[in-house]
């Protein structure tokens, strides 16, 4: 058998490594901002401080769900490496403001910028990879080390901010942060980033759907949207869970809740370092699936976990389900950007990216209350059967609607006179009113569908 040929690691090419530092770097920061964001909204408000941070996250999650799509639809009308810096400068701006606030609702107006230049900056930097990295190895590669900076960040920001607290004031955490935005512009600004060529015009309703008419028409893409539900559904029970589990039901300490995160961050991690040379073998659909079957399982255990009244063993299996559903996250979303390359030509990268950035955030819209509020009104029993319920519900959705057989390449046919002559040199005229064409298919402007078995339509019909 012959072997798989050997794959060049991506941070030996110079532009991404920088973009991937500057990526990290950013992260980091956030983390160490979030940290100070409540100790500042305590200092403010006192004890309504929590009631201040819900406030502040309902306002970026409703920002992340609509501005990335008019972010996304714009992107490619700007060199997209001045795009970037100036999103990490206003970043920088906005974090460097914070200390010097007063009002409760100074902090709600500038989380809403801060949020607004992150729901731009990521889903761009997430189109830029691909054309970095055209390398299909490579950029698998690149997927995991995203997602395991991802993690490291959630594991490592509160340790480093809890270090520098004891010396410092938490107002010095947002000068750091600043910092490292203003370094992250620096490195994005010495990359060299090609820019794309524009999509064609269009109504601005038109160019802020297309994302969204990419994954109604595209196959695959419909199926990420019920993987996208399995992994808020189990992902809330991290987030917003594990502090109370942790303190209420095992009667454990902050230790404790540190120790159930950071074993849903190994999971994480564990599944993100080995991916590369699996999803080289398998592909993404089956992994993909087999990271929900993972997530569903864990949710299962969750509820049967809930059942215990007592015992020390529940400790060490709450380890395991949080470790579960780590796991499962990572074989979810680590493939993802590869799916989504996969499903959409360069210029529309930008729009279809923003799409999954903002869609899979209503995901998390909807789980997260139900995560919060239901548990404090029934119990954790309650509340996770009902998100498992909703992960069956996103694992069914995936099954149906995305086929096992997923070729990147079809053959289908265009109507004379419905594209572009110069488009079709390499097609086969068939009788008078049709071209065979066969190449990567993926929904655009002159494929506005896609070809399916006996269906016949004025662009495409299936050979």
């Amino acid at each position: 058998m012959r072997s798989a040929p050997m794959t060049r690691s991506p941070f030996r090419d110079h532009d991404y490594l920088r973009l991937f530092t500057a990526q990290v770097t950013g992260l980091f920061g956030t983390g160490l901002t979030t940290v100070a964001l409540g100790l500042l909204a305590y200092e403010l408000a006192g004890a309504a401080a929590a009631a201040v941070l819900g406030a502040a996250l309902t306002i970026k999650m409703v920002v992340y769900v609509t501005v990335a799509p008019i972010v996304g639809a714009y992107a490619d009308r700007f060199p997209r490496r001045l795009f970037l810096v100036s999103l990490h400068l206003i970043r920088a701006a906005v974090v460097l403001a914070l200390p010097f606030i007063d009002q409760i609702w100074q902090i709600y107006v500038l989380i809403a910028v801060l949020q607004t230049a992150s729901a731009a900056y990521t889903p761009t930097y997430q189109a830029v990879i691909p054309d970095i990295l055209p390398d299909e190895r490579e950029y698998t590669r690149a997927l995991s080390a995203a997602q395991l900076a991802a993690t490291m960040e959630t594991l490592l920001s509160p340790m480093l901010a809890a270090v520098a607290l004891t010396v410092m004031s938490f107002h010095w955490l947002f000068v750091g942060t600043a910092t490292g935005f203003a370094v992250s512009a620096a490195l994005v600004i010495t990359t060299r980033i090609p820019n794309v060529t524009a999509a064609a015009e269009g109504s601005f309703r038109e160019r802020i759907t297309v994302g969204l008419r990419i994954f109604a028409g595209t196959p695959r893409l419909r199926g990420l949207l019920g993987l996208n539900l399995v992994v808020a559904a189990a992902g809330s029970v991290v987030m917003v869970n594990t502090v109370n589990y942790v303190r209420d039901v095992l009667g454990g300490t902050q230790s404790g809740v540190a120790l159930l995160l950071a074993a849903n961050g190994f999971g994480t991690m564990l599944i993100a370092l080995s991916l590369p040379r699996i999803l080289d073998r398998l592909g993404a659909r089956p992994v993909m699936l087999t990271g929900a079957v993972g997530l569903l399982a864990a949710l299962g255990s969750a509820i049967a976990l809930s059942f215990a009244d007592s015992g020390d063993w529940r400790r060490a299996a709450a380890i395991a389900v949080w470790a579960g559903i780590g796991a499962g996250t990572a074989a979810i979303l680590t493939p993802t950007g590869q799916v989504l390359r996969r499903s959409s030509r360069s210029a529309d990268r930008p729009a279809l990216f923003a799409a999954q950035f903002s869609l899979s955030h209503v995901a998390w819209l909807l789980t997260y209350p139900i995560a919060g509020w239901l548990t404090t009104a029934a119990g954790f029993t309650t509340t996770w059967v009902v998100l498992a319920v909703l992960g069956v519900m996103g694992m069914v959705v995936a099954l149906r609607m995305w086929p096992r057989h997923d070729p990147e390449v079809l053959t289908h046919l265009h109507e004379v006179g419905t594209i572009d002559p110069a488009r079709l040199a390499d097609a086969v005229r068939v009788g008078d009113r049709y071209y065979r064409h066969t190449h990567a298919y993926v929904i655009d402007a002159e494929h506005p569908r896609w070809p399916t078995e006996g269906r016949r339509s004025v662009e495409t019909v299936a050979a």
